[in-house]
């Protein structure tokens, strides 16, 4: 739990640092701020003067806009409903927030049961003990009728996409915190489409909320009265949305999802051609993924990595009733879409991440992908959300909601995970990171056995280990004290082997007690040019070489097939289970080659839970990792 003391000295200093800046305005009792970050622009209404006194203010926070956005009153300032979800959660005062859920949750007590969510499928759910979250499932999804219109005037939707964008938005609209654990490609879009919506609605009414307080505000100052009290309707800075994706070519799909709910006249898509241009290929360039002949490049494959690839990318996207505006400066902006790496070089090299101290909903797409990257850029994002501000950026303090002050944003952040598979990172993170007190649904599958070629026999081997810390070290003085020796006095399996690394760390060990060894071996890494790779190929099919060591991060990228293959050895089950039916398939490439002629060892501990079940099979993996 957050250090009181430690909160509120910080909090003290920004807000002396705030008051003394120069060129500061003395405070003035009872005069209504208006604004929630930077800027501001008056908001008119059909037939009034754009100098009238206490015209009220629209929440416009960023570079100034081009036009002055029109609000009706009627339908933006009748908001008043303290049943809704959005003000009960993240209202001034949430009925979820108390320090009894806080505790629990820093203690990790939770209460777990298990439900069914429709399309979801199968769930676990876990609630902080002693607290009632209210009701696990909502009537309806408390989506603004606006919005959803373009979504409800889409004909030709199949009715399981329909009915898992109902059963998302349902589950959403508890703002718990959910985890999609086994996310497929071909539900992708949709899903994406309806956490789009979500955030959308998110965002539409907390500027709802704002522009009704600012009207309260104005008019109790031409009455002659105080302002109201229960104004505190922001937080220390104006982005509460953020994106986390592993690649530019995501970013276009989210953005694409979000576009569909703002289409053209009602809204204006600003910057639209810029963003295309740099999120998607140049003009002209060929995606060779994309264009090839069906089942030439796995489908996985072909999803991950068709369109741009880079993974070094952020953009801040500011939403306003009636348009989009991508290449928002972050400080101006509603969400901030990025790739992990390209948030941390930002936040290094500004030396703060205020901008992440307000984020109220957090998704983290691909995690799959993620953590085929550099998961340390993941940990150091999290480690920088829902912090107090080190600069007060212009912050009104007097419209800052109390629990924002108190440091417990991260109480109440909804977070929302997708993925292909689970792992351990990924599983740690939804254990220790989440830290809703409304509570956090994760999906649970049941995986079938992998399919592969008939008649290989597969050889699972188990070493045992008592404590994670020990796992890799212990995998290493099994393969090289009990496998690695068996298979070299083997004539027949001592040529031709490919040796399958998930780890680089456990692949950089293996390479170099290879290099100890009298035997002939190459490498293959994602660190290998393309030079090397062609020499390392040629050399094992031709048997110059009689090993090839491989990393998992290898095949993901480049996904080559390799020949020559007669025997396999995996260091360890691979976290993406098609590869292990893919390296089965590689031997029978060339002729001749029958299934007696392959042979296949797994190296594995109870520690390889995740990576075992989606390979033999859940029921199989249970028996696997049965104490002995």
């Amino acid at each position: 739990m957050v250090d009181e003391n430690t909160t509120t000295t910080r909090l003290l200093t920004l807000l002396n640092v705030s008051a003394t800046k120069a060129g500061k305005k003395e405070w003035e009792p009872y005069v209504p701020a208006v604004k929630l970050n930077k800027r501001k622009s008056v908001r008119v209404a059909e037939g009034e003067s754009p100098t009238m006194e206490g015209t009220p203010q629209d929440v416009q926070m960023g570079d100034g806009d081009q036009g002055q956005e029109i609000v009706s009153a009627k339908e933006e300032m009748d908001i008043e409903d303290t049943t809704d979800p959005y003000e009960q959660h993240f209202g001034c005062n949430s009925v979820h927030l108390s320090e009894a859920a806080r505790l629990s949750v820093d203690e990790r007590a939770w209460n777990l049961q298990k439900s069914s969510r429709g399309r979801l499928g199968p769930t676990h759910e876990s609630i902080p003990e002693g607290c009632d979250p209210g009701p696990s499932i909502m009537k309806g999804d408390a989506i603004l009728d606006r919005l959803k219109k373009p979504s409800n005037a889409r004909k030709g939707v199949p009715k399981d996409q329909h009915d898992l964008r109902n059963d998302l938005l349902t589950t959403l609209s508890t703002y718990r915190d959910l985890y999609l654990s086994s996310s497929s490609w071909e539900n992708r879009k949709p899903t994406r489409e309806a956490i789009s919506l979500h955030l959308l609605n998110h965002i539409t009414k907390k500027r709802r909320r704002v522009i009704k307080n600012n009207e309260r505000i104005s008019n109790a100052t031409k009455a002659g009265n105080e302002p109201p009290e229960d104004i505190q309707d922001q937080g220390f800075t104006r982005p509460s949305v953020l994106i986390l994706l592993p690649l530019r070519s995501s970013a276009l799909a989210w953005f694409s999802a979000l576009t569909t709910h703002t289409p053209s006249p009602e809204y204006q898509i600003e910057n639209h051609t810029r963003f295309t241009s740099e999120y998607g290929l140049p003009s002209g360039a060929i995606d060779k993924l994309a264009t090839a002949e069906p089942g030439t490049y796995p489908h996985d494959h072909v999803e991950t990595f068709k369109g741009n690839v880079d993974d070094n990318f952020r953009v801040g996207i500011k939403l306003t009733r009636k348009s989009v505006k991508p290449f928002t400066e972050f400080y101006g902006c509603d969400i901030i879409m990025a790739s992990p790496l390209g948030l941390r070089q930002s936040i290094q090299k500004e030396k703060n991440a205020d901008y992440l101290s307000s984020i109220e909903m957090l998704v983290m797409d691909q995690l799959d992908a993620l953590t085929m990257q550099n998961w340390d850029h993941v940990k150091f994002i999290l480690d920088h959300l829902n912090k107090l501000p080190k600069e007060a950026h212009d912050t009104d303090f007097s419209r800052t909601k109390p629990w924002y002050l108190d440091g417990h944003s991260e109480y109440l952040r909804q977070s929302i995970l997708l993925s292909a598979y689970e792992t351990p990172e990924t599983r740690q993170l939804y254990n220790a990171r989440l830290k809703n007190v409304a509570g956090k649904i994760r999906t649970d599958k049941r995986w079938p056995p992998i399919e592969v070629p008939e008649g290989v026999d597969q050889n699972f081997l188990r070493f045992e280990c008592g404590n994670p810390k020990d796992e890799t070290d212990k995998r290493f003085n099994y393969f090289t004290t009990q496998l690695l020796p068996t298979i070299l006095k083997s004539a027949v399996q001592s040529s031709n082997t490919v040796i399958f690394v998930p780890s680089y760390f456990d692949f950089v060990r293996v390479h170099n007690h290879f290099r100890k060894l009298s035997v002939s071996f190459t490498v293959l890494s994602e660190y290998s040019t393309n030079q090397e790779i062609s020499r390392a190929r040629q050399a094992f099919f031709s048997g110059q070489k009689s090993f090839l060591i491989v990393t998992e991060r290898f095949h993901f990228y480049k996904r080559y097939k390799l020949r020559g293959i007669r025997n396999l050895v995996f260091y360890g089950p691979p976290d993406h289970p098609q590869f292990y039916s893919e390296y089965l398939s590689y031997p029978f490439l060339d002729d001749g080659v029958e299934s007696l002629d392959v042979t296949c060892r797994v190296l594995y501990s109870k520690y390889d839970w995740f990576r075992l079940e989606r390979i033999a099979g859940t029921e199989e993996a249970i028996e696997l990792t049965k104490s002995l």
